[in-house]
């Protein structure tokens, strides 16, 4: 049996966003600072994409649906 270790990754709209060391274990905190990359994944959705390359990836989906 072989343990592998994981990096996180955080994908939004098909690109990597950083993850700085002082945040990678707060999700929460996480969220805000790369909402102030892009605004719009305070109203995403987290969705697991799984492991792809060696790190557990992250994707932020904007939320779908009508105003009014």
């Amino acid at each position: 049996m072989q343990i592998n270790h994981l990096q996180r990754a955080y994908r939004y709209d098909g690109i990597d966003l950083p993850v700085p060391p002082h945040l990678a274990d707060d999700r929460d905190a996480l969220r805000n600072y790369h909402a102030t990359l892009y605004p719009a994944i305070l109203n995403a959705e987290m969705v697991d994409a799984g492991v792809t390359g060696g790190a557990h990836v992250t994707e932020y989906r904007r939320a779908v649906g009508t105003k009014g």
